[in-house]
Order: structure tokens, then sequence, then C-alpha cells
């Protein structure tokens, strides 16, 4: 039989694979999450995520300008409180970590974009992303307190606000709030399709956010829900979502995919923590191509559909992009 067609042509070389790739990295591509701890000189290593600490605010310009210098254009900000409370009141401090760490960052670094996650998790005692009443959480009355902590990083300077709690009508309450004191042009990244993962776990002990009763299926999504994504996603779009995204990214490639395919707005994906840590792990018994397996998970990411990805890969994904 005659070939007409040979597809082993243009995987002959490197110098032609190259040529006709149609998903490339690039450094521009990443968002860095980082998480902010009270105090000076601080450095606490995350045990379960190899290579992830939590830095003080000092630190944490420093570890930003490593990654901003290596092309990273924006992190994303988590904070670990002075105190918890029933309320997480600490999560509005003007004198909060990430608040802070917000203005260190801005000074050192003014073209860094600063993005910081609002959420409650990590600053109440119980552990939930919200204001609990007779053991269920409180929608509305989280709302408020969700408007006042996104208030209080766009004061600090914070560029983008990211709403991760699945609070329902927390991107309208937070827009209205921030247009009504005068940031209108702060933008929000909504955490629009946020999944009740199991790939989370390293996360709450780098945040010291786990829930001290129940769980969060009740206001996070259902692994097994896929038209609810798009339901979802369009209700933070009309409230005024700037990008929406979806959390985590590798179980859930066919909702990026769906979603880049429904919307105009940029769409987020985020390799969690529990993604990270897989990689890391199994490379370290020398199961993996540690390099490899982060490059196509990464690509697999962005293939799907999304535009930008936070990953905690972001410094040795973008020196590598760099290269290429």
């Amino acid at each position: 039989m005659e070939l007409v067609f040979r597809p082993r042509r243009l995987r002959r070389r490197e110098a032609i694979r190259k040529m006709v790739r149609e998903t490339v990295l690039r450094p521009e591509d990443f968002i860095y999450p980082m998480f902010a701890a009270p105090g000076q000189k601080v450095k606490q290593e995350i045990e379960a995520m190899p290579g992830i600490s939590r830095l003080s605010p000092d630190l944490l310009v420093e570890e930003a300008k490593a990654a901003y210098d290596l092309g990273v254009p924006a992190v994303l900000l988590f904070g670990l409180p002075l105190k918890k409370d029933e309320t997480g009141s600490d999560a509005a401090n003007p004198r909060g970590t990430v608040q802070q760490a917000v203005r260190a960052l801005k000074k050192a670094l003014p073209d860094l974009v600063v993005i910081t996650d609002v959420c409650l998790c990590a600053y109440t005692s119980h552990g939930h992303c919200g204001i609990v009443h007779r053991g269920e959480i409180d929608n509305d009355a989280t709302l408020e307190v969700l408007s006042e902590v996104a208030l209080s990083h766009a004061e600090a300077g914070a560029d983008m606000v990211a709403p991760s709690d699945m609070m329902d009508g927390r991107v309208g309450a937070i827009r209205e709030a921030l247009d009504e004191r005068g940031f209108e042009m702060v933008a929000i990244l909504s955490y629009a399709v946020k999944y009740a993962s199991s790939f989370y776990g390293p996360f709450r002990e780098a945040a010291e956010s786990a829930p001290q009763f129940g769980d969060r299926r009740g206001y996070q999504m259902d692994p097994a829900n896929s038209r609810e994504a798009i339901l979802e996603a369009s209700l933070d779009v009309e409230e005024g979502a700037d990008i929406i995204m979806v959390k985590p990214a590798m179980p859930y490639l066919d909702i990026i995919s769906q979603l880049a395919g429904e919307f105009d707005q940029p769409i987020a994906a985020y390799q969690v923590s529990g993604e990270y840590a897989m990689i890391k792990a199994a490379a370290q018994k020398g199961w993996l191509d540690e390099q490899a397996v982060m490059l196509e998970s990464l690509t697999s990411i962005k293939r799907a559909g999304a535009d930008v990805i936070l990953t905690y890969f972001a410094k040795d994904a973008a020196a590598l992009a760099a290269k290429s």
C-alpha cells in the first residue's frame, strides 16, 4: 500500500516538532500561589509540598522577585492570621499578614500583578469558609464579611481579588463594594468552579485551614457534576467576574474545555497542592521524571483551554519555558 501522508514526517526532528507545536507554554501563563506568614524573617517549610514555604512579608518579597525575574507576571497570596476566631475577623485587618504583604510587594515590585485570595477558612477557628450560625454556613452574612476583606486588600494595593469561598452571590457583593469605594479598576478572579476535591489536602496543612467539623460539600461543587459548572460560571460572569477559574485542574480538564468554549472571559485553572505533591513525591521515589511530568501536566491544562495557570511549579516552569 502506498502511503499518501506520513504524520511521522513532522515528528522526525525536534526543530520540526517545535515548528508545528500547537500548545506552547510561556512564563506569562503562570501565577505563583504563595503563603504569607506573620512576623519577620519567617520561613516555615511545608512538609507535604516540597520546595514551598510559609514566608513572612519580607522573605515573600524576595521569593516573588525570583519568580518575577523569571517572567512570572503575577502572584496569588494566601494569609495566615495572627489570631483565629468564630468570624475570621483578622481577615479584614488592615495590618493583617496579607495586607502587609500586598503593600510590601507593590512597593518593591510595582509591576508585579498582586492577587489576593478572599476567603475565611484560614481565619476562622472552625475552619469553614463562612460565618456559622447553628451549625450551618450563613451565606448572606458571609457576603458582608467577604466584601470587607476584599476592600481591605484593595486598600492595601491589590490589583485583583480572588473569592474562593463558593458562597452564592459573593462576586456581585464584592463588585458592588469595590465600586462604591472607588476601586472599580480592581479586577475579580473568581473561583467560579471549585470542586469539593480530595486534592486539597496539602494546602490545608499549609494554610492551617482544615474544617473542625463536617466538610465543605455544602458549598463546594460535587465532583460528579459537569453541567453545574456552566451555571456557576454564568452566575459569576453576570455578577462581574473578570476571570473565571476551575479548581482543581487536571482531574477537571473536561470542565476547563467546556468553559473555554462557552465564555469570552479568560479562563484560569489551578493546579492545586495535591497535584503538585503527587508529582513531587513520585519524583522523589524515582518513579517519574519530575521535569517532564511537570511540563506535560501544565501543557495539558493549557491545551484544554486555560489562559492562565496557577501552579506551585511556576518558577521552574517559567525557567524552562523561557529556554524553549
